[in-house]
């Protein structure tokens, strides 16, 4: 999932020879926790929290209607009418599944997806992460009601679970938190694949092909050197919309936008400085003006070349990722969670928890996935596909594959397209919250007290 990646050094923080402004002492403790690596999972858990005590107090009432609230956009008879909630669950999250697109596309092209080797490890314990939860979700219910949703038990939240191992701080090595995460990015990647396969419904082929055909110009677009993100902005809210209509789910539409972004540099790294530091002479060489004045024209012109060129040895899709990572953190996401994870929890919660949903989804999410994540990542390994990361212990990939059980995000989503509008959905819900609860309990206690070193040997 997005936003759980590591921050840049002094992300946050005010640049060197920058004066204090009076803004500043408001804006600096928003920029420091920001740039925090828990950030993201504080405003997940604190949306969380306020969803549960409104939908648990006497406003309710309020909670439903504004979620129930009718949302209608568009021009003359072409419009969409939609509910606030189906507007956030279909729209919104458009913009947190295109950036799991670009994180996906990332990965595989300069990440820890980038070789097979070093790929097969977290593709075969994502594998299994998502095999043997669904497994013993449909062990567990059978196929009576509620069957549709064997696939919420299968997702891992990247954000809340890289939160928790960043609890233990330097006791986990680095190379077990880039599992983790190429191990989610892969299980978001299968989340997609199942969401757009299994819970897409009445398909329209005509929408479909126009859908296909705007991709097929932005790929278009892509190999003709565009690089204008306004662009594929409009071609992806294009295709959006005709995936919508189509009947696929829209989340399909995001992430194969986000594969067609250009991720090339036009200038490379020396070429780059060569050139900063030409435009730093001739900088230098024109008048010299006090300080806060106002640039000359020259100046100001060095200064917008220097800015094109930083954009030139960057690719579009970092760019896009990077200016769109907290916008899915600290807005989409929090929404996201204010909006689906309210659930009661009076007299009817207990009742709930024993539902065999609920019972299948907290037995998948805390058992199925670290059995399914520990005994394929150990079968690659055995088999000699893969390596055991650098200092990592078994006992230390176990703890990561139970907290791979903290579904929560994704798992919330498929639960709303496997019960939406069914008296199973809150029941789901129950299920998922407390599976994931008690598998991010579980895992941080593993790790807390799992050996630091491993020679990579298989047990």
């Amino acid at each position: 999932m997005p936003g759980a990646g590591p921050h840049a050094p002094g992300e946050g923080e005010r640049l060197p020879g920058e004066p204090d402004q009076p803004i500043d002492w408001l804006t600096r403790p928003l920029r420091i926790f920001a740039a925090h690596r828990l950030s993201g999972a504080v405003m997940l858990l604190a949306a969380t929290i306020v969803a549960l005590v409104w939908a648990n107090s006497r406003w309710a009432d309020s909670y439903n209607a504004l979620l129930e609230t009718p949302l209608s956009i568009g021009v003359g008879s072409y419009a969409i009418s939609k509910s606030m909630l189906l507007w956030i669950n279909d729209a919104l999250m458009g913009i947190f599944f295109f950036v799991v697109g670009l994180e996906i596309k990332r990965e595989f092209l300069a990440g820890a997806l980038a070789s097979v080797r070093k790929a097969m490890l977290p593709i075969a314990g994502a594998i299994g992460g998502m095999v043997i939860p669904a497994f013993v979700y449909v062990l567990v219910v059978g196929g009576a009601e509620g069957a549709r949703g064997w696939g919420i038990p299968m997702a891992t939240d990247i954000a809340f679970a890289l939160g928790v191992l960043a609890l233990l701080g330097d006791r986990v090595p680095i190379s077990l938190k880039v599992f983790l995460t190429a191990l989610a990015i892969v299980d978001d990647l299968g989340a997609i694949l199942v969401i757009a396969v299994f819970y897409s419904e009445g398909i329209l082929v005509g929408s479909l092909l126009a859908g296909g055909a705007l991709i097929g110009l932005s790929i278009g677009a892509n190999a003709s050197g565009v690089k204008n993100p306004i662009v594929y902005f409009i071609l992806r809210t294009l295709v959006w919309f005709a995936f919508l209509k189509s009947g696929v789910h829209a989340t399909l539409a995001a992430v194969l936008m986000a594969f067609t972004i250009p991720a090339k540099i036009r200038l490379d790294p020396e070429a780059l400085f060569a050139r900063l530091a030409h435009l730093r002479e001739s900088f230098l060489r024109l008048d010299t003006l006090p300080p806060g004045a106002l640039l000359g024209h020259g100046q100001h012109q060095i200064l917008e070349v220097m800015a094109d060129s930083l954009a030139a040895a960057t690719a579009p899709l970092q760019r896009l990722e990077h200016a769109l990572l907290p916008v899915v953190t600290f807005l989409v996401i929090p929404i996201f969670a204010l909006a689906n994870a309210g659930v009661s929890v009076s007299g009817s919660f207990a009742e709930s928890a024993r539902h065999p949903v609920a019972l299948g989804i907290v037995l998948g999410l805390l058992f199925g996935k670290q059995a399914g994540i520990l005994a394929f990542s150990w079968l690659a390994v055995r088999l000699g596909l893969a390596d055991l990361p650098s200092g990592v212990s078994w006992r230390q990939l176990h703890g990561v594959a139970v907290l791979g059980g903290i579904g929560f995000t994704m798992s919330l989503f498929i639960g709303s397209l496997a019960f939406s509008g069914t008296s199973l959905e809150p029941v789901a819900k129950v299920g998922i919250l407390l599976g994931s609860a008690a598998s991010a309990l579980a895992g941080l206690t593993l790790l807390a007290f799992a050996p630091a070193r491993s020679h990579g040997k298989t047990p």
